[in-house]
């Protein structure tokens, strides 16, 4: 997809402690009302939404102050269960800074947006990382899910470059909405991949005296 044809404004789809990073695929399950539209209007134009994550001062609010940074991305899969909820997968497109809120009379939200600092995840280059360089970071994440009890399918990650390992870690990770947030908002893979370890630190007690994860 090139530039112009981002488009500016974009329904988004608020949803704590979730990001998705441009090139990556998750699947969602969508059961709201107000949600079931937006993506059958979605489904009928573009096929595009935004994920953003509301900050967490206002979370539980019925309309909750959002995050300046989220990502569009594109519906590449799309089924109707029998009870009416819709299971699609979203693929990462690029990220955007939200610029205002727009009137609308749907029930969803919708903002407009410019995608001027992060124009870069629309380009097919790797990120010159090599393993070496996040050999410690995976080993405390493995430690961090371990602890937390999440499972990750390791053998499958290390299958795939480096940039989507890191990626896909830091969208399972379990760090929390504001951290994800700052992983988001990292301007290339070298940045989140120094966030990643700063946040680390906050989680991992002196691993040289006694190697545990808090």
């Amino acid at each position: 997809m090139k530039k112009e044809d981002l488009p500016i404004n974009i329904p988004v789809f608020p949803l704590s402690n979730f990001i998705i990073f441009p090139k990556t695929t998750v699947p969602l399950n969508i059961f709201e009302p107000r949600y079931i539209d937006m993506i059958n209007d979605s489904m009928k134009s573009n096929k595009i939404i935004g994920m953003i994550q509301p900050k967490s001062s206002s979370y539980q609010k019925v309309q909750p102050e959002l995050h300046g940074v989220g990502c569009i991305g594109k519906i590449i899969s799309f089924r109707e269960t029998e009870d009416g909820r819709f299971l699609i997968e979203l693929k990462g497109i690029a990220r955007f800074r939200s610029i205002k809120e727009l009137e609308t009379v749907t029930k969803y939200r919708i903002l407009n947006v410019n995608y001027d600092n992060y124009i870069q995840d629309l380009e097919n280059k790797k990120e010159d990382l090599k393993f070496s360089d996040l050999e410690l970071i995976f080993k405390d994440l493995k430690s961090l899910f371990e602890k937390k009890g999440f499972i990750i399918n390791w053998k499958a990650l290390e299958k795939q470059s480096l940039d989507e390992t890191i990626n896909a870690l830091a969208m399972a990770s379990p760090f929390s909405l504001e951290e994800k947030q700052v992983l988001l908002e990292a301007q290339n893979l070298d940045i989140r991949k120094n966030k990643i370890a700063e946040i680390l630190k906050t989680y991992t007690h002196d691993i040289y005296e006694n190697n545990t994860i808090q």
